[in-house]
């Protein structure tokens, strides 16, 4: 599929994080800094106000791909995705989300081809939104909260120091070129070459 009957695009890929100047650099917005370092790469403008998102169209291999930083804050991030994929009839296997992973060390990138929300509430929402956890998404590690009291939400908001920031500024770069490479190569070249420890910068798929 290149192009719908509507010139509209056949892929989401989806941003999370949260709006505004206060939010800058937190570990919940990994996503954001993901569509930024996309953005860059692609020479685009993350900036159009759709969907209750900021958006941009950009061709991505063979596809036409609406790219997206929901502005309803993380918890509400489904309502801007339901209604672009309703609007475009864009099935969740080509809703492509990328967020923030606790689990994860700093820097280290999943791709999965579906799966649970695993406590994530922006996940949480679109899988409320979409009636279905078959999406595709490319967590970023943040780290883990250093000891159990410390309180999640004031992890989440936390802002990136010193050596989690470069390795985070590498990571947005690695998790655009994932999102490049799972729409135009697929999910196991995308899976294969991600989700491995330390990957080289390359570029694209191998």
């Amino acid at each position: 599929m290149l192009f719908r009957s509507n010139g509209g695009p056949s892929w989401l890929a989806v941003f999370l994080g949260n709006p505004g100047p206060r939010y800058s650099g937190t570990r919940h917005n990994a996503g954001f800094m993901a569509a930024d370092a996309l953005a860059k790469e692609k020479g685009i403008s993350v900036d159009r106000l759709r969907f209750r998102a900021l958006t941009a169209e950009l061709r991505l291999g063979d596809e036409r791909v609406l790219v997206m930083k929901p502005q309803t804050y993380m918890n509400l991030s489904g309502e801007a995705v339901g209604a672009a994929a309703r609007f475009y009839k864009i099935p969740p296997e080509r809703v492509l989300v990328v967020s923030d992973e606790v689990s994860l060390p700093p820097g280290r990138l999943r791709v999965r081809a579906k799966g649970s929300a695993g406590g994530h509430n922006g996940l949480k929402s679109i899988i409320e939104a979409l009636g279905s956890d078959a999406f595709p998404r490319i967590r970023i590690g943040v780290g883990s909260p250093p000891h159990p009291d410390y309180d999640m939400a004031d992890w989440v908001l936390g802002v990136f120091r010193d050596r989690d920031a470069e390795e985070m500024a590498a990571a947005a770069k690695r998790a655009a070129q994932a999102v490049e490479c799972y729409i135009t190569e697929g999910p196991e070249r995308a899976m294969n070459r991600f989700n491995q420890k330390n990957e080289p910068d390359r570029g694209g798929c191998p």
